[in-house]
């Protein structure tokens, strides 16, 4: 079965271009584009691996990754930032990996294959 990645992020064409790229990559997707939404899709779908942008309206992902390591369904759950915000390699605790907007795809790929597989 293939693993699941959340894609958290306010700008729907990253959203899409995120989105596409990983499917194509043999992934299976979903989407949120505030952390209120990232909440709920979370418990539903329970990806394998969050995709998290930090700057975002209605809830920061910052707030969203505290709410979800505080669920212990969701503590160990891997998070890749992907943020043009400065300092976004201290906005979490223990992200798996951060990368900078616009993203570098094959190095995000190979951030998710060592997370997931």
């Amino acid at each position: 079965m293939p693993k699941k990645i959340l894609v958290v992020d306010d700008e729907p064409h990253l959203v899409k271009y995120l989105t596409t790229f990983l499917e194509d990559s043999g992934y299976v997707t979903c989407s949120a584009s505030n952390g209120e939404e990232a909440f709920e899709v979370l418990k539903r779908e329970k990806p394998d691996l969050v995709t998290l942008d930090l700057q975002m309206p209605n809830e920061t992902g910052t707030r969203f990754y505290r709410n979800m390591t505080k669920d212990k369904s969701f503590k160990t759950l891997p998070v890749i930032i992907i943020s043009g915000l400065p300092g976004r390699h201290l906005a979490v605790s223990k992200p798996f990996a951060v990368f900078d907007k616009p993203i570098d795809r094959d190095a995000l790929l190979v951030e998710i294959k060592k997370a997931i597989g």
